[in-house]
C-alpha cells in the first residue's frame, strides 16, 4: 500500500526523460509549453474531482460542469468586458451544476450516475441552443511572464510564462492537499468516503459532506471550463470540452485517488494532447490517433499490473441512506 499514488508520477518522469532523449531542447520546450497549457483545465477540474471522489462520490457530471463553466465565462466576459469576471461566472455555473447534482443524488437518493449523465446531456443541449441564439465577444485573459524564472532552461517558459489563471494552480494544489489531509473538514470528507456508517455514528452529516464535495468540484471544474473558453481558446464553441471531464475522472482514478497521482495523470493526458498537435508541426510522422490513445493505453497497462496496489475509497459510488438527509 505504500506505493499507492506513485505510479503516475513515475510514468510522468519516464515520459519526460524519453522526450529529452528524442527531442531537441527547442522542440522539447515547445512541446512542454503546450502540454502545460493543455493540462491547466484538466488540473483545475481534477482538484475538485479528487475531493468529490475522496468523499465517496464518483462525479460523472464534471463534464457538464466544465462545459457550463466555459459557456458562462464566455457570456460573462462578453457582458462585462472582463475576462476575470468571466472566470467567476464560469465558477458559478459549475457550482449550480454541483448543487443540482448533490440535491438529486444525496437528498432525493436518485442514482448518481443517472443524474450525472442527465446533467451532461442537459448542459450540452442547453449550450448548443444558446450559442446559436446569443452572440458573444468574449475577452481573453493575458499572458503573465515571470522575468527571471521564465529563463530557466527547458522548464522556464512552460512553467512561468502562461496565461495568468494557470498560476492559481501553484496555490491551489498545496491548499487542496492541506485541506483534505490536515483539516478537520478534510478528515470528515475522507471518512464519509471510507466508512460512511461509522462517520454517521460519530455525528458527521454524510450526505451533507458529499454535497459539499460536489459543490467544491463544481467550483473548480467550472473554473477549468472557464479557463478553456477565456484563457486557452478565447471563444466558446459547441461541445468545446470534448470529453475532458471524463479524462479528468480517468486521471484521478489513474492517480490512485491521491493528489500527486491525479496531477501527474492530468499532465500525462495534457502531454499526449500536446504531442498530437506539436509533433506533426516539427516534422515527426507519427499516427495522431496513436498519440491520442497512448495515455489511455498506459493507464490500462498500469491498472493491469498495479490494480492490487491502488485502493479506491471503500465507499466510492455507494449511496448512503438515512432517515433524514
Amino acid at each position: 500500500m505504500k506505493t499507492r499514488g506513485w505510479t503516475s508520477p513515475a510514468l510522468a518522469v519516464l515520459c519526460f526523460a524519453a522526450l529529452i532523449v528524442f527531442l531537441g531542447p527547442h522542440d522539447l520546450t515547445t512541446v512542454l509549453s503546450s502540454a502545460v497549457r493543455l493540462s491547466v483545465p484538466l488540473l483545475l477540474a481534477a482538484l475538485g474531482e479528487y475531493v468529490a471522489e475522496r468523499a465517496g462520490t464518483l462525479n460523472i457530471s464534471v463534464e457538464g460542469m466544465m462545459l457550463g463553466g466555459a459557456y458562462a465565462a464566455a457570456i460573462g466576459s462578453s457582458v462585462t468586458g472582463s475576462a476575470g469576471i468571466g472566470l467567476l461566472w464560469g465558477m458559478g455555473a459549475g457550482l449550480v451544476v454541483g448543487i443540482i447534482h448533490g440535491n438529486f443524488s444525496h437528498r432525493l437518493q436518485v442514482n448518481t450516475f443517472v443524474v450525472g449523465l442527465t446533467l451532461n446531456v442537459l448542459v450540452l443541449g442547453l449550450t448548443n441552443y444558446l450559442v446559436a441564439k446569443i452572440e458573444m465577444t468574449p475577452k481573453q485573459v493575458g499572458i503573465l511572464t515571470i522575468p527571471v524564472l521564465s529563463h530557466i532552461p527547458l522548464l522556464g517558459k512552460p512553467l512561468f510564462s502562461q496565461r495568468w489563471p494557470a498560476f492559481l494552480l501553484y496555490a491551489l494544489v498545496p491548499a487542496v492537499w492541506w485541506v483534505v489531509q490536515r483539516s478537520r473538514w478534510g478528515l470528515e470528507m475522507r471518512s464519509v468516503g471510507e466508512n460512511p456508517k461509522a462517520a454517521d455514528v460519530t455525528g458527521i452529516h454524510v450526505n451533507k459532506r458529499r454535497r459539499q464535495g460536489l459543490m467544491w468540484c463544481g467550483l473548480l471544474a467550472g473554473l477549468g471550463g472557464a479557463y478553456l473558453a477565456v484563457g486557452e481558446v478565447g471563444t466558446f464553441n459547441s461541445n468545446m470540452t470534448a470529453g475532458r471531464g471524463f479524462i479528468v475522472i480517468a486521471a484521478v482514478i489513474f492517480g490512485g485517488w491521491t493528489l500527486r497521482g491525479s496531477v501527474a495523470g492530468c499532465l500525462l493526458f495534457g502531454g499526449a494532447d500536446a504531442l498530437r498537435l506539436a509533433l506533426p508541426a516539427i516534422g515527426w510522422k507519427i499516427n495522431p490517433q496513436l498519440l491520442i490513445s497512448s495515455p489511455y493505453l498506459l493507464a490500462l497497462i498500469v491498472m493491469c499490473f498495479f490494480a492490487q496496489r491502488l485502493r479506491q475509497p471503500a465507499a466510492l459510488a455507494q449511496p448512503f441512506e438515512r432517515g433524514a438527509v
